[in-house]
């Protein structure tokens, strides 16, 4: 009875501290944000920071160079890197979930590289930015558009080998174009562009851009918390889900491209940045446990909290900005490594 009772307790102590996970996990994204604000090659105090913003939310247009610095510089980049952080999280843990597997990343269908495939033509081609992240929205819509299409066609077979196999092979195609597309570029100009761009970066973030890829992202989002009960019942496996009435195929199709949109939005603005959406879904599991509705927001929280950190440190280590995706994967696989060795697997 004691054994009970000492369990029992354990249990509810262990409740209660992840109800407060959550709370602590939104302070962090506020003070990352303004931590983001503040630091760069033209530093800003934090109370100015604050000052500015309170000004302008009641209509005070401030004329000053750190008003200029944090209106049209700083707060677009930290918000795309908020914005991009939560969307490779989120979708990571989606995929995660419905797949029921730890390797599984935003990118395993494809999308990433499609996605570079098509702005790496764009740059190219010396078309516009705008253009250019378009075509990069597209290249992984199409690529999983095309995923789901093959999986549909083939028929007695599992459908998610089916689509992760195809996947990797259409993957692997956009690795060939993107080869191909570098031989072909313009080695002072366009090389290097394309170069930087495959590596992540959001030094030429501005408002606009993530007006554009805030949309999508939404819908991606709001499509995921809807069906985040439905989702969390397929963790439990596909003949636990269908006894519950649940139409497995569909909802997998339907997370698959919510969370293609969001990654294909994330990809536009930035390029490709890996490590996030593989490692940040195991962390917030640690934190919270394995529950999509609870995972979910934890993931997209500390997605977006974990690459703000990461885009302010490649702007302020060095005279010369590190692209994202080299410190992505400093900074994830030993994380990675240590979580595997550490951590211990939970999926319901």
């Amino acid at each position: 009875m004691t054994d009970y009772l000492e369990t029992e307790v354990r249990s509810y102590r262990f409740s209660r501290s992840k109800a407060v996970i959550p709370g602590l996990l939104f302070l962090g994204l506020g003070a990352s944000l303004l931590l983001g604000a503040t630091i760069g090659p033209y530093p800003l105090a934090p109370h100015k920071v604050v000052s500015l913003m309170a000004a302008r939310i009641v209509g005070v247009i401030d004329p000053s160079p750190e008003a200029t610095v944090l209106f049209n510089i700083r707060l677009p980049r930290v918000t795309a890197a908020a914005l991009v952080g939560a969307a490779l999280a989120g979708a990571g843990a989606a995929y995660q979930t419905i797949f029921r597997n730890p390797l599984v990343s935003p990118d395993i269908l494809g999308v990433s590289a499609d996605a570079g495939l098509g702005a790496a033509l764009g740059i190219l081609w010396s078309l516009p930015l705008i253009i250019i992240q378009l075509m990069g929205f597209v290249g992984g819509l199409m690529t999983v558009s095309l995923v789901v299409l093959v999986a549909t066609m083939v028929r007695g077979r599992d459908d998610v080998l089916v689509m992760v196999l195809t996947g990797l092979a259409l993957g692997a195609l956009a690795g060939a174009g993107i080869a191909a597309v570098k031989v072909l570029a313009d080695p002072e100009r366009q090389l290097p562009a394309i170069t930087f761009w495959l590596l992540g970066s959001l030094a030429g973030a501005k408002t606009n851009d993530v007006l554009l890829a805030g949309l999508p992202w939404l819908v991606g989002l709001s499509l995921l918390v809807l069906l985040r009960w439905r989702i969390g019942v397929m963790a439990m496996g596909e003949d636990e889900a269908r006894a519950l009435g649940i139409e497995t195929k569909q909802l997998r199709v339907i997370v698959i491209l919510s969370s293609t949109l969001i990654t294909a939005s994330a990809v536009s603005i930035s390029g490709i940045i890996g490590w996030v959406g593989l490692m940040v879904p195991h962390m917030a599991r640690l934190l919270v446990g394995a529950r999509f509705d609870r995972l979910l927001p934890a993931s997209v929280m500390l997605g977006a909290m974990f690459l703000i950190l990461v885009d302010t440190a490649a702007r302020s280590l060095a005279s010369v900005e590190v692209p994202l995706g080299i410190l992505t994967a400093l900074l994830g696989a030993p994380v990675f490594i240590w979580l595997l060795s550490w951590g211990r697997p939970q999926w319901a």
